[in-house]
């Protein structure tokens, strides 16, 4: 007999699971590739599901085809059933259809953080969706949302304020949604400021220094990383501070795999 039992390897720590619901991007700079590399990065799991196929590269998107409701719906009804979900991150919609699916998804996770990217434009600058999706997503998902992540021109998008300011467009927007956090960049400014915005009237700003170059998937990586520092517990003004730096971080190393913009490196080089 043996008189050193084998014992079974203790389980490893469960890493907090992000549901993604976001467009696959075949050059793997956004979407959901992006939303993996980001929370990986974090110590948390994703479970990615897709929503549209887009045909896009590092230059700009040329076209995209939003998913059938009941295909989400099967993919998000699967990972529910099997997974703990910690954390919600939404991406690239596409259509009132999906947003109408995406709610349906949302309101099945009543208390889960959810983090809600409004991803209307590329990088590049063409349109994934139109701008009456755009306010499908003001009225119906955040008022479901933790906190949304626009830059400045989805931003002015949502609170149909063509030439607002930040803290214009975010006067319009908390009668939506409880956090607001409004990233810049996206002018010609020294330093890029990021305004965070609560409905109580607390704010905050972070500024960083403008780097060279623009990028492909940064609002991703930034909605993803903060998706996962709010999965792993963290407070909502310490989660936007880390998932800035990260990002920031994930820019400064960026490379240019192609003929158009950086992509970030979301993941360390072995």
């Amino acid at each position: 007999m043996n008189r050193f039992p084998l014992l079974s390897p203790s389980p490893a720590p469960v890493r907090p699971v992000v549901l993604c619901l976001s467009g696959h991007d075949p050059s793997g700079g956004a979407g959901l590739q992006a939303d993996i590399e980001a929370l990986i990065a974090q110590g948390c799991h994703a479970a990615p599901v897709v929503t549209a196929l887009t045909v896009q590269d590092t230059v700009n998107v040329q076209d995209f085809r939003v998913l059938d409701r009941a295909w989400v719906l099967a993919q998000a009804e699967a990972i529910i059933a099997d997974l703990p979900i910690a954390a919600i991150k939404l991406g690239m919609l596409g259509s009132l259809e999906m947003v109408e699916t995406v709610v349906e998804i949302v309101q099945g996770l009543p208390g889960v953080p959810l983090v809600c990217d409004p991803v209307l434009r590329a990088g590049g600058g063409g349109a994934l969706g139109k701008d009456e999706v755009g306010y499908a997503i003001r009225e119906h998902l955040l008022p479901l949302c933790h906190i949304a992540t626009p830059n400045l021109p989805e931003a002015r998008i949502l609170a149909e304020l063509p030439e607002g300011s930040a803290d214009e467009c975010a006067a319009r927007l908390l009668a939506h949604c409880e956090h607001l956090l409004i990233t810049g960049g996206h002018g010609d400014e020294r330093d890029i400021h990021n305004r965070l915005y609560s409905r109580d009237g607390q704010r905050a700003e972070f500024a960083c220094v403008r780097l060279p170059g623009s990028y492909h998937g940064s609002g991703c990586t930034l909605a993803s990383a903060l998706a996962g520092r709010l999965a792993l517990g963290q407070d909502l003004p310490g989660a936007v501070k880390s998932a800035l730096d990260y990002t920031w971080r994930t820019l400064r190393d960026a490379e240019q795999p192609g003929r158009g913009q950086y992509v970030p490196r979301r993941l360390p080089l072995n």
